[in-house]
């Protein structure tokens, strides 16, 4: 029996990584969220069987599946190879560019925050190469996660990292109106890589991201980004 030739992918992810000039990330790719799948087969179900039932009148049931899919779409991203570079964590728009203090590291901090709508990828991804120091759950309210003090009285869980350059970078996943799942899969310890998946928000809600005061900005308020392939500041 003739043997099937499979090229060796890491050899192939460093050609194409050399060609590019960016870094190819989680290839494999699943495509749909892990964590959406019970909802799409669930959805799914419900069309098929409405259809099956009530024939056309079953639209509305597609419309949902299909409202279901883009919510849970999790494509893979390119990660910019810049080493001073602060990335994305979310999908969505910027809302807040502004000093702050960062309740998490007690100091203060350049905050940048992105506000995901249920139309945007809610998968979270790391922004940096760094060490996690600690992980922090706090409960809290629902209101609109578009509003400024979602940061300090909504649901959140909050990531402090020692990037590779030993700079302190806290980012935050913040519930929103309708968001009410949280889901953080890092302790403290665990080591990522920029652009590495490490969370996902269910249905609407934000990212706020504090820097060291010398970071540089470089988006605006009202910007619309992507989660990894966005730059949002350097060191």
């Amino acid at each position: 029996m003739a043997l099937k030739y499979r090229p060796d992918v890491n050899f192939l992810r460093e050609i194409l990584e050399t060609r590019s000039g960016v870094t190819l990330s989680n290839y494999p790719h699943p495509i749909i969220a892990r964590e959406g799948r019970p909802f799409l087969g669930i959805a799914l179900v419900a069309a098929l069987v409405a259809t099956s039932v009530i024939g056309g009148w079953s639209w509305p049931f597609w419309i949902v599946a299909l409202f279901v899919l883009q919510f849970f779409r999790d494509p893979p991203r390119t990660i910019p190879l810049d080493p001073n570079a602060v990335l994305s964590p979310a999908d969505g728009r910027i809302v807040v560019v502004e000093r702050a203090h960062d309740p998490y590291a007690t100091r203060e901090a350049l905050k940048i925050s992105v506000f995901m709508n249920v139309f945007n990828v809610h998968s979270n991804r790391s922004p940096v190469d760094g060490k996690i120091e600690k992980v922090e759950y706090f409960p809290g309210k629902f209101v609109n996660a578009d509003l400024d003090k979602a940061s300090t009285e909504n649901e959140r869980n909050a990531v402090v990292m020692t990037a590779a350059h030993g700079q302190t970078i806290t980012f935050v996943q913040v519930a929103g109106l309708i968001a009410r799942r949280i889901l953080c899969y890092v302790n403290a310890g665990d080591t990522l890589a920029r652009g590495q998946r490490y969370g996902f928000i269910r249905f609407g809600s934000r990212v706020d991201v504090y820097l060291p005061l010398s970071a540089r900005p470089l988006v605006v308020v009202g910007e619309k980004v992507s989660a990894t392939e966005t730059v949002l500041a350097e060191f």
